[in-house]
């Protein structure tokens, strides 16, 4: 989700002080969550799978590994 944020909404906006920063992200947050269709539950919002308590299939993939080790440096 981070990288979604950043890459859709933040880099297209410059901030001047860590109060419209704060005011961004709350209003990008808001958006992501209440606006914008995810494809990965059906071009629902997460709002409205919440508010129904609708069952989901897991239709995105993990890039991440199972059985990750911390090395360390």
């Amino acid at each position: 989700i981070n990288g979604i944020i950043k890459g859709e909404y933040l880099d297209c906006y410059e901030v001047n002080s860590i109060q419209e920063a704060n005011e961004l992200l709350s209003h990008v947050v808001n958006l992501y969550n209440q606006e914008r269709p995810h494809m990965s539950i059906g071009n629902k919002t997460p709002e409205e799978i919440h508010q129904t308590n609708q069952k989901t299939d897991r239709l995105w993939k993990n890039y991440y590994a199972k059985n990750r080790t911390l090395v360390n440096l």
